[in-house]
């Protein structure tokens, strides 16, 4: 698998990925690369990988529970899932996607990072599944509450949702809190995320009740 040249990592990548940020510069050479080339991210997105992608959404990673099973719906690329996985060591992951192209990447990707005992690869919808992790993570796959709606049946009981979400959701904060409690989730919050020079998402959290 061929690689592309990728902005140097910045400062706050040390601190976030330790003695594994050569596997992060590595992903961040396959995104830029053969990602770019099949359509997995967009033609413009190597001048900004590590803040728009990485780090963005490694500002999950301290949030995990210790030794988590996680399952990351909609991982396209595999962000967030590939990240929080290098990120923490501990976890295992699990990355679903529905398109061939997108699984095909991802296999690769983790066949050529040799992460196969953390991460494994479903090709499927996220709601023809049943699981019982500790976290389901997404970013800005769907609208929130049907998102959480497919999320229920992967969750074990007081497992939490963790998206990383766009403004729009962010503006309308209020009302997806409500419809989330009224629909039994606890704990909900969308809250933003401060990582040091970098422009992060904002967070939606809840637990399943």
């Amino acid at each position: 698998m061929s690689t592309a040249l990728v902005p140097p990592a910045p400062p706050a990548a040390s601190a976030v990925f330790g003695d594994r940020l050569g596997l992060a510069e590595a992903y961040a050479g396959l995104l830029c690369g053969v990602g770019v080339e099949r359509g997995i991210v967009g033609p413009r997105e190597g001048e900004r990988v590590w803040e728009r992608h990485l780090l963005n959404c490694a500002i999950l990673a301290p949030g995990l529970p210790r030794d988590a099973r996680v399952t990351d719906v909609g991982s396209g690329g595999g962000l967030p899932g590939i990240v929080l996985a290098l990120a923490r060591p501990d976890v295992r992951v699990t990355l679903v996607d529905s398109m061939a192209r997108r699984v095909a990447f991802l296999n690769e990707v983790v066949a050529e990072l040799a992460l196969d005992s953390s991460i494994a690869v479903v090709r499927a919808r996220a709601e023809e599944l049943r699981r019982s992790d500790d976290v389901v993570t997404a970013r800005a796959v769907a609208d929130p509450v049907r998102l959480a709606g497919w999320s229920r049946g992967l969750l074990r009981p007081g497992g939490e949702l963790q998206v990383l979400c766009g403004e729009a959701v962010a503006q309308d904060a209020v009302a997806v809190r409500a419809e989330l409690t009224k629909r039994g989730w606890r704990s909900v919050s969308i809250e933003p995320v401060a990582l040091e020079g970098i422009n992060v998402s904002p967070v939606l959290r809840a637990t399943r009740p």
